[in-house]
């Protein structure tokens, strides 16, 4: 079988990215409305053609169209004829639709434990004191064997550590009342933009994106986010970040493949490095450097080259550059950036080129079988065999409903986490206060003077009120099917 992938071509030379090489990552750039959907529709469902299995997100809704057959179309004809394509078939794609919120596919969780305090903090836009007592909060729970599962479970924590503040000071540092009700807000904020539906369990396996059909095609795993980008880019950002830091840390090494395992595809991809902290910046470059021992493929795409950091830019192999506009001084230079990431070639002036693309029209660069880029050709993009635009809701609807995974994430669980060892503590606690009072008044101890401030135990229960709160009309209900992910 010919595992390479036909991206395009023009009068005098057609360019095919060879799936050996697909694992050293790539960039689809250009501005809106230039093509770059239907360029990452043609990988996805190329891709899923030679069994790799594919994540994406679909940022605009367009990309649900992978699941039904292309409709025959003049343009198309003409754009095959063009490119001298040959081996061409309108066809569907198998495919698998998530959502965060489960609207439009199954939920997709993972719990707070999972996520950790770095990638939390940027979550949450903390500042370094901040997230230092986040650290801290996160390693007492730890200690104490405590599961940071879900929302309830960090605002439970953090009320109690701020009731015993002193007591954990010598252990775990400072923990500035301040700081933990400077947290505790921005986990509102982050509750009302809908990361309570995201943190839970059941967690996303992660093997559940990574398999094929019964016909050997690789499964597309398509997350919508449309909703999700209206209400918190951060959150997607965090999701796709928690991703990578997942499939690096739980895929063992395989080498050099003749194809990848799983390929991913996250668009909108500055939100991941926007306002990110350096230490989340390292992290990230270290995932993209060394992922793809793990026989994963990562590919951004962007309207700007310039919106991925040089380092992270610099490890892409494969470039697909659509057209650039030239209207500000940025704009200029992200076309004078573009230009000079491709190998040269003789015949083609590249920057003059990239403002002169029309749409579905590309400058390609890939790499040879010995890892060197190709010369950069302007090429028109294959079209896509499946239908270009959305699904109908009905035509969604079916989809899902056929699902392997149908009932696997659909009902949420609770087994005893931070916010159930809490509230047992607490009870314990009121209780031993009113046997000891009970005691004390049985032998008759001198009565002492009525005092209206609270007892320990009467402030952790109010405490622990406060953190379940508008929570307990609607708390989550999860078993013991839930794990973490990794075992950590």
């Amino acid at each position: 079988m010919d595992n390479s992938i036909f991206l395009g071509g023009n009068d005098q030379a057609k360019v095919s990215l060879d799936t050996s090489m697909a694992n050293r990552h790539g960039l689809i750039a250009g501005a809106t409305g230039t093509g770059k959907t239907v360029t990452l529709q043609v990988l996805a469902e190329q891709f899923s053609r030679l069994g790799v299995p594919v994540f994406m997100a679909d940022v605009k809704g367009d990309l649900s169209g992978l699941a039904q057959a292309g409709k025959p179309h003049d343009k198309i004809q003409q754009r095959l004829n063009k490119i001298g394509l040959e081996d061409f078939h309108l066809q569907a794609s198998p495919v698998l639709f998530w959502d965060i919120f489960a609207a439009q596919g199954h939920p997709v969780r993972t719990t707070l434990s999972d996520v950790g305090p770095l990638m939390l903090a940027n979550l949450l836009e903390l500042n370094d004191t901040q997230t230092g007592v986040l650290y801290s909060s996160f390693d007492f729970a730890d200690d104490n064997g405590m599961l940071l599962l879900d929302m309830k479970d960090l605002r439970a924590l953090l009320n109690w550590i701020n009731d015993n503040k002193k007591s954990l000071g010598s252990d775990y540092g400072n923990f500035s009342s301040a700081s933990i009700g400077a947290i505790q807000r921005a986990l509102l904020v982050l509750e009302q933009q809908g990361a309570e539906h995201f943190f839970g369990e059941p967690a996303l396996k992660l093997e559940d994106l990574m398999i094929c059909d019964f016909s050997g095609r690789g499964v597309i795993s398509i997350l919508d986010v449309t909703a999700l980008m209206a209400k918190s880019p951060r959150l997607y950002a965090t999701f796709l970040l928690w991703l990578l830091a997942e499939l690096f840390e739980q895929l063992p090494e395989v080498g050099d493949a003749d194809k990848p395992k799983l390929v991913l595809f996250f668009d909108e991809a500055h939100l991941l490095f926007d306002d990110a902290p350096k230490a989340l910046l390292d992290k990230v470059e270290q995932v993209v450097r060394l992922i793809r021992s793990k026989g994963v493929g990562v590919y951004f795409i962007s309207q700007n080259p310039l919106d991925i950091p040089q380092d992270i830019l610099g490890q892409l192999g494969m470039r697909i550059q659509h057209a650039l506009r030239a209207f500000t001084p940025r704009d200029q230079k992200a076309v004078k950036a573009a230009a000079e990431t491709f190998r040269r070639n003789p015949s083609l002036d590249v920057e003059t080129a990239i403002t002169e693309l029309g749409t579905g029209e590309a400058l390609v660069s890939v790499l040879n079988k010995d890892g060197s880029p190709t010369p950069v050709e302007r090429v028109l993009i294959r079209p896509p065999e499946s239908r270009i635009g959305p699904l109908t809701d009905d035509e969604r609807h079916a989809v899902v409903a056929r699902s392997p995974l149908k009932g696997r994430y659909d009902e949420s669980i609770d087994r005893e986490s931070a916010y159930e060892i809490l509230k047992k503590r607490t009870e314990e606690t009121a209780r031993r206060d009113v046997a000891e009072k009970a005691h004390q008044h049985q032998t008759r101890t001198p009565a002492r003077r009525t005092s209206t401030r609270q007892s320990t135990a009467e402030a952790m229960i109010n405490s622990a009120a406060r953190a379940v709160g508008s929570q307990l009309g609607r708390r989550l209900v999860r078993g013991l099917l839930g794990s973490l992910l990794g075992g950590r």
